[in-house]
């Protein structure tokens, strides 16, 4: 079973990301993960734009893969998100980037863009290491 195959197999079981919003994990390696989202009226506002949290969910969800596949467990210790821009297209692509790993925190940027390489979102999570020794 690859990275990907095992990192879609034991996060499919965060039903809220994976089931109710949809997103994809689309690459996984150490410290890193690139997930997908296709925008359906069902992440809509009022106003027809996509909501803040289904951004703020999918950044959170690349966070958690890139900070918890292969590594001690670790959880959102504080976030912070930057709204850039609307999506022009319909889907949302969000990468991650450690910035710093740290004896008991971790630190990651998350981009988020879409198909036509818009800017969306960019956020910043501090988590905290669970298992640490």
């Amino acid at each position: 079973m690859t990275d990907l195959e095992q990192a879609r197999d034991f996060f499919y079981k965060d039903t809220f990301a994976s089931k109710q919003t949809g997103i994809i994990i689309e690459d996984v390696k150490e410290h890193y993960a690139k997930c997908s989202l296709i925008i359906t009226e069902n992440h809509q506002n009022a106003y027809g734009g996509v909501m803040g949290g289904v951004i703020f969910t999918l950044a959170d969800f690349t966070f958690a893969i890139s900070s918890n596949f292969k590594q001690p467990p670790a959880v959102s210790l504080n976030s912070q998100i930057n709204f850039i821009g609307m999506p022009k297209g319909k889907q949302l692509i969000s990468e991650s980037r450690l910035i710093k790993d740290g004896r008991s925190t971790c630190l990651y940027e998350i981009n988020i863009i879409d198909e036509k390489n818009t800017q969306i979102a960019l956020v910043t999570i501090t988590g905290m290491k669970l298992n640490n020794k």
